[in-house]
């Protein structure tokens, strides 16, 4: 996934808007990822960029395409893992801190149009 910018919503009614200078604003956005922490409603974000050991675990601004970001909460210390699935067109989003357990289906986000 190469271009992240602009709203992308979810049936629950939660919606995400990412802009090019890697800020985001959210609305009805819940993180277990925070645990007790305020859950970011916005931020900066983001994709994860591969280490010297090739894992996506380090948040890099100049990475301009990936499977992997993180959302930076401006009110807390709280960093929100994002995995994008499916293909260039039709991308899904699914914020969880594990890939394989995913999201119910009614969170993943997609791009509005």
């Amino acid at each position: 996934m190469n271009e992240l910018a602009g709203r992308w919503v979810s049936e629950a009614g939660t919606s995400l808007t990412f802009r090019k200078d890697h800020t985001f604003t959210s609305e009805h956005f819940s993180a277990s990822d925070c645990g007790d922490l305020a859950t970011p409603e916005s931020g900066t974000w983001a994709f994860n960029a591969l280490t010297g050991n090739h894992e996506l675990d380090t948040p890099d601004e100049a990475a301009t395409r990936g499977s992997v970001l993180s959302l930076g909460s401006v009110a807390s210390e709280c960093t929100v893992t994002v995995y994008l699935f499916g293909d260039e067109d039709d991308p899904v989003m699914c914020p969880t801190g594990d890939a394989d357990a995913g999201c119910p289906s009614d969170e993943y986000l997609r791009r509005s149009e």
